[in-house]
């Protein structure tokens, strides 16, 4: 059985430090999602920047390693589902700092999400991943920003009900959990009434 090769481990450390800095100085609607088992596993939520169809909108990117890195580029990956001209409906992202510009010696995990959120703002249709978005954005702006948000709208609004603690877990906000206790405690006294109607 053929081995698949992997990440270079003395890459393990730089990466979990760069990522800590980032948690420690966070850049503005960034949030990275930090796992202790695994350094490998890349993930941030980036807040849909304001005044575009994105705003509201909370999108999961993903950059995945390939054995090669950091002499190979990441991949950037959207696993929320978004309407952009540089993403594909894969998630996949084509930007430039991920390809031509790539450096394998002046690289930071910072730098890669600054300029993929700041893709989000600034748009790149002449190198679309997604040619309807990008045909849309160059000749039918209004219409563009109308699926967008539409997609936005339906996959990647905020959960208000969740907050995202330290630990990475989701959980019911405290008001919320009153509140559906609340509302098993109001059943049960319903029930238990019609129940006493009965006999």
């Amino acid at each position: 059985m053929i081995q698949e090769p992997q990440i270079n481990p003395q890459l393990g450390p730089i990466i979990a430090k760069q990522l800590q800095m980032m948690i420690k100085q966070p850049i503005d609607g960034v949030h990275v999602i930090f796992n202790e088992q695994d350094v490998y596993d890349i993930q941030a939520d980036i807040d849909g920047p304001v005044d575009t169809p994105f705003q509201g909108g909370v999108f999961r990117c993903k950059l995945i390693l390939p054995p090669q890195f950091p002499q190979m580029a990441p991949k950037g990956l959207f696993n929320t589902k978004i309407f952009h001209p540089n993403v594909s409906e894969k998630g996949e992202i084509c930007v430039n700092t991920l390809k031509k510009d790539w450096n394998p010696i002046q690289w930071s995990l910072k730098h890669i999400f600054e300029v993929i959120k700041c893709l989000l703002i600034v748009p790149f249709p002449e190198s679309s991943l997604n040619e309807e978005a990008g045909k849309l954005f160059m000749e039918n702006y209004d219409e563009y920003f109308k699926r967008a948000k539409l997609l936005t709208s339906i996959h990647a609004l905020k959960q208000e009900a969740n907050v995202l603690k330290g630990n990475n877990q989701i959980v019911f906000d405290e008001a919320d959990k009153k509140n559906k206790v609340n509302q098993i405690q109001q059943k049960k006294e319903n029930d238990q009434k019609k129940w006493l109607k009965r006999i």
